[in-house]
């Protein structure tokens, strides 16, 4: 356990965090290395301009937690709820992370990106993600439900299904064969 709340222009490496309560603290400018911080207690955790490469996050508890300007590189986190963190500032970048079961319900993605990510069972309801990036995901089984997705890029993405009467799509962009994904609630066979 830490003793100190703020850390400032520091690097973590190969830290095992896991189950850890480290709420409160702050971090600005840091990097964490192939950290652990998996079933950790991140409540309250104030985050700015910080780098997670090759980390682990999964089932963290994120109550009240501030994301501004971070970025996740190789990164696992599964099942986080993100729409219990702090949506004020909140600024995100993904880059070939697995984000499986996380929920951003009712949250503002809008400019944030998703790249290359692993999205399965993701709950978008309800989310702001207006000109969003949403390229080479895997959407599998990930809710879209009252989203907004107005010229959000989803081009390369797979296994999406979005409705397009329930959701906002105008001037999304999408990449063919999988704009089919649009289509799936009419229950219709598409043949070449």
């Amino acid at each position: 356990m830490m003793i100190s709340n703020f850390f400032e222009e520091q690097i973590f490496e190969n830290i095992n965090f896991s189950a850890n309560d480290l709420s409160k603290n702050e971090y600005e400018n840091c990097t964490f290395k192939h950290c652990d911080f998996s079933n950790s207690i991140l409540n309250e955790v104030s985050l700015l301009d910080v780098v997670f490469n090759n980390c682990n996050l999964s089932n963290s508890k994120i109550l009240k937690t501030t994301f501004q300007n971070i970025e996740f590189n190789n990164c696992k986190m599964l099942g986080l709820h993100f729409e219990q963190s702090n949506n004020f500032g909140f600024s995100v970048k993904f880059n070939n992370c697995r984000l499986d079961y996380s929920t951003f319900y009712q949250m503002k993605l809008n400019r944030s990106l998703f790249d290359n990510c692993q999205l399965q069972g993701v709950d978008f309801s309800e989310t702001e993600m207006e000109k969003m990036l949403l390229k080479n995901c895997n959407l599998l089984d990930a809710i879209f439900d009252n989203t907004n997705l107005e010229k959000a890029d989803l081009r390369g993405s797979v296994n999406y299904s979005i409705d397009p009467e329930n959701n906002r799509i105008k001037k999304a962009k999408f990449s063919i064969p999988e704009v089919i994904g649009l289509l799936n609630k009419y229950n219709i066979s598409i043949e070449r």
